[in-house]
């Protein structure tokens, strides 16, 4: 009979499995695809994943390794998750161990088991009595016996000091054998008989519209893309089809675009909802993650909410996947495995056989495409909940008006205005920073990142220059390093400077600053978020952090500093961004009683991209910019995928891809594939980044199909290819930063 072979995806950058025998103290097992083992790889030892299982193997049944050790009974992946791996795997031309190891928690990769924490209970013992005479002269045993009487159902190790238990006394009890001490699971809160924690509320016509819609699917495979206009009450609409879900006995997957929408979700879903829901995202520490992976695949979690990554997490019972902005690029990986977690939902949603929502007030092109093309179904909110009125455009024109800090006159006194009337203001500005560069006004001299074609940014309460591209940080110089002139002056205005002049302008008011900088310390944003939901008057100053899915009932000014930065880009995707930022950072004016008033600082206020959006709405952008998409042939009338190397010499990046441009063209020909292009190669646009130079080939065809048999073939030549080994090269299939 011939051997077994186990086929194993390892966490490794190559496209390939590997051989493994079975030890001898193996040979009974049942093999599941998704079982882990530890195996030697090398010198080191390694958590590999079972793929297959073989009869044959091309390595000599002499030179074949055998496993160390079988870690799981059974797969801790649901055979669902497995097989949509596979298909990520093989969609994104990525290696298969990589992308299981991206869908496993972390300590699951470390040989972990996949078990619930267990964790230690004192108890009393049967039959121990608490007037035992080994206890008559130890008054300290006797308090602790006396206490865990208290309680039959054991005390966890971890509140013995809050009922003031003595570990010492404890274990001498142990050796009398009048308490045990066992490991076991923490009981699991009991789930209520009623969903609702607090009644739902009532819906207008379009949103009963939209849930009825949803419901037909019947809980089977249908795409709803629900466009609601920013306060149009789509998280309502969520809620309902949620508690639909959970009545139905399935769980709910909620994805959303950034952590920090993250405590302001949950609040809202423990509000509404009597369900055990879990949270998983990167600030989640690994054990608390791993503890929300399992209670999801168990089906203990009755709700899951997360970022990109939450959608590899399992779930017993699937009935409901919802993507919240699903406009976000933030859902697109930009490392490692690069997939699209919204259009993965898609996939696994088709594969689960269940509903998706994709909500948002500004869909993607790529979603009204399909929803136009009859793929999607799509759902308007056009009337704000409540009856709140969608808030006013002015394009402020500033060409010839003097900018104090990036504040002009005119702006000033719609603020002062508005904290008049005991309301809030938000201050919109895309740039992190004091200042986007610092020039020596005598020479000339620009503050430049020494690992990068970017100038670094200046921070000023931290006294530092920081480049926003590598990280790469040094204290803000005195004199200019050229001319040796102390006249440095900061250009431009980022977040802090505007801060700054705020506090200033308005001296008796709070100014809150609200980016990736000032929100780094935990609790920092949650402590914003309270101060803002007070009510009180304050001006809000942030970047794009401020426009995604927040509620601010008492903002009824929105001021855009700077609204002129997409519409000269040279990616085609800039505009579409743009208008998606400037919709989004508008809606947060005007959601309740007052009225809401947008002021955008431009010096193109006749451009007719930002006149189309003030004044005809996104959706009328919407269909313009597909019209000259479709005419120009990109997507999403065409599919991409971009090449990119990087190295630390000039022009051995470039080489690389010289050779992977010939290879293509070579298997176009050999393969007879039609209706691809090549186009480079050529340097990126930010040619050298964090010490390296770096340039990209990019891809496209009209049809997915040949193109991705273009990408297997040509990735298989690359890794026989001597040249691929000098550079660090990767590849994006559906690329949505061509930078």
């Amino acid at each position: 009979m011939p051997a077994t072979i186990l086929r194993l995806a390892l966490p490794s950058p190559l496209r390939r499995l590997f051989d493994y025998a079975v030890p001898a103290d193996l040979q009974h097992i049942a093999w599941q695809p998704g079982m882990r083992l530890r195996v030697p790889f090398g010198r080191r030892e390694i958590i590999g994943i079972l793929v297959e299982v073989s009869q044959h193997s091309e390595v000599p049944a002499d030179k074949l390794k055998p496993a160390l050790a079988l870690l799981d009974a059974q797969s801790p992946l649901p055979p669902a998750l497995f097989k949509l791996c596979l298909w990520t795997a093989q969609y994104y031309q990525h290696s298969l161990g990589d992308t299981l190891s991206w869908a496993l928690p972390v300590l699951l990769r470390q040989g972990e088991p996949a078990e619930a924490r267990q964790e230690r209970f004192w108890q009393i013992a049967a039959g121990a009595q608490l007037d035992d005479p080994r206890i008559a002269r130890a008054p300290r045993q006797r308090e602790a016996l006396q206490t865990l009487a208290q309680h039959p159902h054991g005390v966890p190790h971890r509140l013995l000091s809050q009922l003031q238990l003595n570990k010492d006394s404890l274990d001498l009890l142990l050796e009398k054998a009048l308490v045990t001490c066992e490991a076991r699971r923490h009981p699991l809160p009991a789930r209520h008989l009623n969903w609702l924690a607090q009644p739902e509320l009532p819906l207008n016509p379009e949103q009963q519209s939209a849930v009825s819609a949803i419901q037909s699917a019947g809980g089977h495979f249908n795409a709803f893309l629900l466009a609601g206009v920013t306060g149009s009450g789509k998280t309502e609409v969520y809620l309902q089809l949620i508690h639909q879900t959970l009545a139905a006995g399935k769980q709910a997957l909620v994805l959303i675009p950034e952590i920090n929408l993250g405590p302001q979700t949950l609040a809202r879903f423990e509000q509404r909802f009597n369900a055990r829901i879990a949270l998983l995202h990167s600030n989640v520490n690994d054990r608390e993650r791993l503890d929300a992976w399992l209670a999801a695949r168990d089906g203990e979690a009755d709700i899951i909410i997360g970022t990109r990554s939450a959608l590899f997490t399992p779930m017993l019972k699937p009935g409901l996947i919802i993507i919240d902005e699903e406009h976000d690029a933030s859902y697109k990986q930009q490392e490692g495995l690069r997939y699209h977690a919204r259009d993965l939902a898609l996939v696994r949603a088709r594969q689960e056989n269940i509903p998706i929502v994709l909500g948002s007030a500004t869909p993607s092109l790529e979603s009204l495409h399909n929803a136009h093309a009859g793929r999607y179904a799509l759902l308007k909110l056009t009337q704000r909940a409540g009856g709140a009125q969608p808030p006013r455009f002015l394009r402020l024109d500033i060409k010839s008006l003097p900018l104090d800090s990036g504040i002009s006159g005119p702006l000033q006194q719609a603020i002062k205005q508005t904290l008049a009337a005991g309301q809030q203001v938000l201050v919109f500005l895309n740039r992190r920073g004091f200042a986007p560069t610092l020039l020596c006004h005598d020479c000339g001299w620009i503050s430049q990142c020494p690992r990068c074609d970017a100038r670094m940014t200046v921070h000023q309460r931290s006294g530092e220059l920081r480049c926003h591209h590598c990280g790469y940080s040094e204290r803000s110089p005195r004199n200019c390093p050229d001319c040796g002139k102390v006249d440095l002056r900061p250009l431009g205005a980022g977040t802090e400077r505007a801060e700054e002049r705020l506090e200033i302008l308005f001296p008796d008011t709070p100014v809150l600053r609200i980016d990736r900088d000032s929100t780094t310390r935990k609790g920092a944003m949650d402590q914003l978020l309270t101060t803002i939901h007070h009510g009180e008057p304050c001006i809000l100053v942030g970047t794009q952090m401020l426009a995604k899915g927040h509620h601010f009932p008492r903002v009824t000014l929105v001021a855009i500093l700077d609204a002129d930065g997409g519409l000269f880009s040279a990616d085609f995707r800039a505009s579409e961004r743009m208008a998606q930022l400037i919709v989004q950072v508008a809606g947060r004016a005007g959601r309740a009683e007052e009225a809401g008033r947008v002021i955008i600082q431009t010096h193109l206020a006749d451009h007719p991209l930002l006149v189309q959006l003030t004044e005809q709405g996104y959706f009328a952008f919407a269909e313009q910019a597909l019209s000259e998409r479709r005419s120009t042939g990109l997507p999403p009338f065409s599919h991409l995928a971009l090449l990119r190397a990087e190295a630390h010499k000039p022009g051995q990046a470039e080489e690389f891809l010289d050779q992977a441009c010939s290879e293509a063209e070579h298997l176009l020909a050999e393969l007879a594939l039609h209706g691809v292009e090549l186009l480079g190669p050529i340097p990126a646009p930010m040619e050298r980044r964090a010490g390296r130079y770096r340039a990209q080939l990019l891809l496209q065809a009209n049809a997915r199909a040949p193109l991705h048999r273009l990408l297997a073939a040509l990735l298989a030549a690359l890794e026989r290819m001597p040249s691929g080994r000098a550079v660090r090269w990767s590849l994006d299939v559906d690329p949505i930063d061509l930078f």
